[in-house]
């Protein structure tokens, strides 16, 4: 009789850990597609953006200034950002607008 029980409280456990085991997957991949694959795509976008940069661009930083392309150089691109106000900034300061400058 208590080997019974012994057997029926082993298969049990067996089928509780397979259960969470899949629980955990399952966890992994929703966690995967919400968070870490759309965030690689946003770095792909950023980097294909900062790479195509050209002079006329209507551009805004990361601190929010919006201006115009005057010329680009490397990593490093000059904005006119207010009737020849011109900023020198490294390519890494600009972001992409997200199609709200017109």
């Amino acid at each position: 009789m208590i080997t019974g029980i012994l057997l029926q409280a082993q298969n049990g456990g067996g089928s509780m850990f397979s259960g969470q085991m899949i629980l955990l997957v399952g966890i992994v991949i929703v966690f995967y597609f919400f968070m870490i694959r759309p965030q690689q795509k946003k770095q792909k976008d950023q980097k294909k953006f900062l790479e195509n940069i050209k002079k006329g661009d209507e551009v805004v930083t990361i601190g929010g200034i919006h201006g115009k392309v005057v010329s680009v150089e490397d990593d490093i691109i000059v904005l006119d950002v207010d009737r020849g106000t011109k900023l020198t900034l490294n390519k890494s300061s600009v972001t992409i607008d997200g199609g709200k400058m017109k």
